[in-house]
C-alpha cells in the first residue's frame, strides 16, 4: 500500500472512532513514523526538519540514544508500581528537581501531564489559603481538565463557563497588544500593578497567582522582566501564593534562564512550580514542586498510580544529565538568538508578519492583515501548510484567532538547521 492511501485511510479510521475536538494539524494530516535528531519521517518517507517537537516535548533530540536506553532498560525489569512502594529513580530525580527549581525545602510530586501538574497545584493552593479565587492571566493556557480550563484565559481552549473556581483575570500577559500597549516597560508594569491592586480591592481572600512566563498557547507572548516580582510585592503581603507555569518554558528553552519565573526573580522564587513535557523528552512526566509547608498542607490520604512511574522517571533522569551535561540552555540562547535575527530579517519588509518574538527557542512570528492589527489567522494556516510541504514542522497558537507561527525546536538545534528552517519559512511565507 502507497504512503498516501494509508494516511488516508487512517486519517478516515480516525475520524470514526476520535471526538471531533481533536483536532489535526495539515489538511492532509500526516502520520510521523519515526524520528533522529531534529528530524522526522512521514508514513510516506517524507522527511521533514522538526521545530515544534511534539508540542515543546521532544526537548533534546529524537530517539536519543541516552534516553532510549535508560527507558530500554528499566522496562526490562520492571515498568510500574505505583507510589505505594519505594521508587529509586522517582527520588533521585525529585532531589535534583527540587534542587533545581530555587525553592527552599522544596517536595516534589509527580504527575503524568502538564493539566495534572496545574491541576494539582490549584488544589494545593484552594487547600492552603482555604479560597477557591484564583488570579490568572488573560490570553493563558493552563491545561483541559475540569480546573485547569477554568483558569484558561484564551478563549479558544475553555470549551465550558462551569468552573469550581473563581477566576479573576489579570492584565499583563500580552506586552503588545491592549490598552497598555504604547507605554514603555517601567509604565507597562506600573499600569499592570495598578490594574491588579485595583482588581484586588474588590474581592475576598484569593487563594493564588497561576502564570505562565511565556504564554505558550497563547502564541509566545510574555510581559517585560519584573512584571511578576512586582505583582509578587502585592500579593505577598496578603499570603496570596504565586504559581508559576513552567510546563513549557522550563529546562532552558528560554536560553537566558533555566526557569522562565527567573526572569522575574527580583522577588524571589515562587511558591508553586509546575512542570511537563520537555523533561520527558516524549515520555509522559508532570510534577509540581512546592515548599513544604504548602505542599504538605493536604489533610487526606492522595496517591498516584502513573505519576512518578520507574520508566518515565528513568527517562527524566538521563535526559536531565543530557540536557545539562551538554549545556543545551546555552545552545538555546546561542543558537535561538540566531535564529531570532534571522526571523527577524526575513521578515522585516513582509506585509503579513506584525511580530518576531519570543527568547531562547521559544520564537513567535504573529500575522496580521496588511496595514491593520487584525489577526490573520487564514494567513497563519497558509504559512503552516506551505512550510509543511517544504519540510519543516511548525506549530500555531494565539489569542486572536490563532494568528501566530509557534518555532520551537529541540533544544540540540544546530545552527545549520536553524538556517535550513529559516529559509523554509521565508520560502513558505513568501508562498503566500
Amino acid at each position: 500500500m502507497t504512503g498516501e492511501p494509508h494516511a488516508a485511510g487512517l486519517h478516515a479510521r480516525h475520524k470514526a472512532v476520535i471526538p471531533d475536538w481533536v483536532s489535526l494539524y495539515y489538511r492532509d494530516p500526516i502520520e510521523i513514523t519515526h524520528g533522529e535528531g531534529r528530524y522526522v519521517w512521514d508514513a510516506t518517507g517524507k522527511r521533514y526538519l522538526d521545530f515544534f517537537g511534539g508540542i515543546l516535548t521532544t526537548m533534546t533530540a529524537h530517539a536519543l540514544p541516552e534516553v532510549t536506553k535508560a527507558v530500554t532498560e528499566q522496562a526490562g525489569r520492571i515498568i510500574h508500581s505505583s507510589t505505594l512502594y519505594l521508587n529509586r529513580s522517582m527520588v533521585e530525580l525529585a532531589e535534583r528537581v527540587a534542587h533545581l527549581s530555587g525553592i527552599p525545602d522544596a517536595r516534589v510530586f509527580f504527575t503524568t501531564s502538564g493539566t495534572e501538574a496545574n491541576d494539582t497545584a490549584l488544589l494545593l493552593a484552594t487547600a492552603h489559603r482555604r479560597s477557591n479565587q484564583i488570579l490568572a492571566m488573560r490570553n493563558s493556557y493552563h491545561g483541559r481538565s475540569f480546573s485547569a480550563v477554568s483558569v484558561t484565559g484564551n478563549r479558544a481552549w475553555s470549551p465550558t463557563t462551569f468552573s469550581p473556581l473563581q477566576t479573576l483575570y489579570v492584565h499583563g500577559g500580552v506586552r503588545s497588544r491592549g490598552p497598555y500597549a504604547h507605554l514603555s516597560d517601567a509604565r507597562f508594569i506600573e499600569a499592570c500593578v495598578a490594574d491588579l491592586e485595583d482588581l484586588l480591592g474588590h474581592t475576598g481572600d484569593v487563594a493564588a497567582l497561576i502564570a505562565e512566563p511565556v504564554q505558550g498557547v497563547g502564541g509566545f507572548t510574555s510581559p517585560p522582566d519584573g512584571l511578576y516580582a512586582a505583582f509578587r510585592e502585592v500579593l505577598a503581603p496578603r499570603g496570596i501564593l504565586w504559581i508559576t507555569d513552567e510546563v513549557q518554558t522550563g529546562w532552558g528553552r528560554t536560553g537566558e534562564h533555566f526557569w522562565g519565573w527567573q526572569a522575574h526573580a527580583a522577588s524571589g522564587p515562587p511558591d508553586i512550580l509546575t512542570f511537563a513535557k520537555g523533561i520527558g523528552n516524549g515520555m509522559s512526566v508532570g510534577g509540581v514542586v512546592a515548599r513544604a509547608e504548602v505542599m504538605n498542607c493536604l489533610g487526606a490520604n492522595s496517591i498516584s498510580t502513573f505519576g512518578g512511574s520507574p520508566v518515565t522517571m528513568a527517562a527524566g533522569l538521563a535526559n536531565l544529565s543530557y540536557l545539562l551535561e551538554h549545556d543545551l540552555q546555552g545552545n538555546a540562547r546561542r543558537v535561538g538568538g540566531l535564529l531570532l535575527e534571522r526571523l527577524r530579517a526575513i521578515t522585516a519588509s513582509h506585509p503579513l508578519v506584525r511580530e518576531v518574538r519570543g527568547r531562547g527557542l521559544m520564537l513567535g512570528i504573529e500575522l496580521a492583515r496588511p496595514g491593520s492589527d487584525e489577526a490573520d489567522p487564514q494567513a497563519a494556516a497558509a504559512v503552516l501548510e506551505a512550510a509543511r510541504e517544504g519540510g519543516l514542522l511548525i506549530g500555531k497558537g494565539g489569542g486572536h484567532d490563532t494568528s501566530a507561527l509557534r518555532v520551537a525546536p529541540p533544544l540540540s538545534l544546530t545552527v545549520a538547521e536553524a538556517e535550513e528552517g529559516a529559509a523554509i519559512l521565508e520560502r513558505a511565507l513568501h508562498s503566500i
